[in-house]
């Protein structure tokens, strides 16, 4: 909104002063340009006070941009109409709605300029609206009928390709940020969880060892003591107790230090086949989750297949969990092109918000009354000694995707 009170003023400034000092200029109407830039200032001013009150920007970036279609035309009739310089002004418009509005937006701003500038010259043309000034209208009749329909014709065409190259353009500096987004985020997470693992993997084997000697000390004192039904009752619930902490201790020491797998060529979608059909027939399912499947076949990739299937499954109990009652879960393997192999799972649960997505790989970070908070963690650890990923998009009550990326190899021969 700055750029463009800035942008009008210096333009209509320098027209105003371009007629002020040639007499040619004279027969245009100077009180219009005035008008042009004192319209300009109101509108930006109910702009910033819209702002302030409006959620759907989308909405307002529309309304402004439409407006400066107008506003651009008015500039055109006023210096000229057919015989304009200005004409240009229409595709600077259509440039920054490609950076606001993207592909869709562009195309359509493209089709109002080009409706606007065949509307205004048509008319001026038949006599219907006068130009401002006599210069434009000697220059228009002039000119046959076939040569003002050439100059509309190449503006809308220059209209609707300005749309098109800017919004392919806009489309790949949005995406190529996300993507940066993305790998910084990533970064971020191995280094913290890095220093985590280094902590947790001395702190877990100190609790390891002490919660072993506990656990066969009690079995051993349950078989010489007399039996008594109390004293046994105690004794299973600290034996239940004591397996539980070392299954945890146990998935402690997986995100730490993963153990060291033996990589071998897979096909993803075999893999993945085989854990989803599994799956499936778990109780993670009950009936009530459907499955769809879209996959890729032909992709190999280079993994221990236990660890492979340890992620997928992971993957497929969080997407599970999130759903309550019924939903649909939808797994799509497909290739990027640098090379990565793409796992996609995406649930239609609950969803997560923005400062969720920030801890979900932290250690013991869950919102589940049971869950551990270290299937995600282990998840990453696993990923990262094979130089791959796990990416995440989700929004509050719109579901989640979890985004696998895999170094993708050739196929064995």
């Amino acid at each position: 909104m700055f750029i463009r009170v800035i942008f009008t003023t210096l333009l209509l400034g320098s027209a105003i002063m371009l007629q002020l000092r040639d007499s040619s200029f004279q027969n245009f109407p100077i009180q219009v340009l005035y008008g042009l830039i004192i319209f300009v200032f109101f509108l930006s001013f109910i702009y910033s006070v819209l702002i302030k009150w409006v959620k759907r920007y989308e909405l307002l970036a529309y309304t402004q941009i439409s407006v400066d279609t107008f506003v651009v035309t008015m500039i055109i009739l006023v210096t000229g109409s057919f015989s304009s310089i200005f004409s240009f002004l229409y595709l600077l418009v259509i440039i920054y709605s490609s950076i606001l509005l993207y592909r869709k937006g562009s195309l359509i701003i493209a089709a109002l300029c080009s409706i606007q500038y065949g509307v205004l010259v048509t008319l001026e043309y038949y006599g219907i609206l006068k130009p401002l000034g006599a210069e434009s209208e000697i220059i228009i009749l002039h000119n046959d009928w076939s040569y003002v329909l050439y100059k509309i014709i190449i503006t809308m065409v220059a209209c609707f390709a300005v749309a098109f190259l800017s919004s392919l353009l806009s489309e790949r500096e949005r995406r190529t940020k996300k993507e940066l987004r993305t790998m910084e985020d990533h970064f971020k997470r191995v280094e913290k969880l890095a220093a985590i693992g280094e902590m947790a993997a001395g702190l877990a084997h100190e609790i390891k060892n002490p919660l072993a000697s506990l656990s066969g000390s009690i079995q051993i004192l349950r078989q010489e003591v007399r039996y008594d039904p109390v004293h046994d009752k105690l004794m299973q619930i600290v034996l239940r107790e004591t397996d539980r902490l070392s299954s945890l201790v146990g998935d402690f020491l997986m995100f730490a230090k993963p153990p060291a797998g033996k990589s071998l060529p897979l096909e993803l979608e075999r893999v993945v086949q085989e854990t989803v059909s599994l799956f499936e027939k778990g109780k993670a399912c009950q009936d009530c989750i459907c499955i769809t499947k879209d996959y890729l076949s032909g992709i190999w990739v280079n993994m221990d297949p236990m660890h492979l299937r340890q992620v997928l499954w992971n993957l497929l109990l969080n997407a599970a969990e999130a759903i309550e009652n019924q939903g649909e879960i939808h797994i799509r393997i497909y290739l990027q092109k640098d090379d990565f192999a793409v796992v996609e799972i995406f649930d239609t649960g609950c969803g997560m918000a923005a400062e969720q997505i920030q801890s979900i790989f932290d250690p013991f970070y869950t919102t589940k009354p049971n869950g551990t908070g270290l299937g995600l963690s282990i998840v990453h650890s696993i990923l990262k000694s094979y130089e791959s990923r796990l990416d995440v998009e989700s929004e509050k009550n719109e579901g989640s995707k979890m985004i696998l990326r895999i170094k993708k190899i050739e196929p064995p021969t």
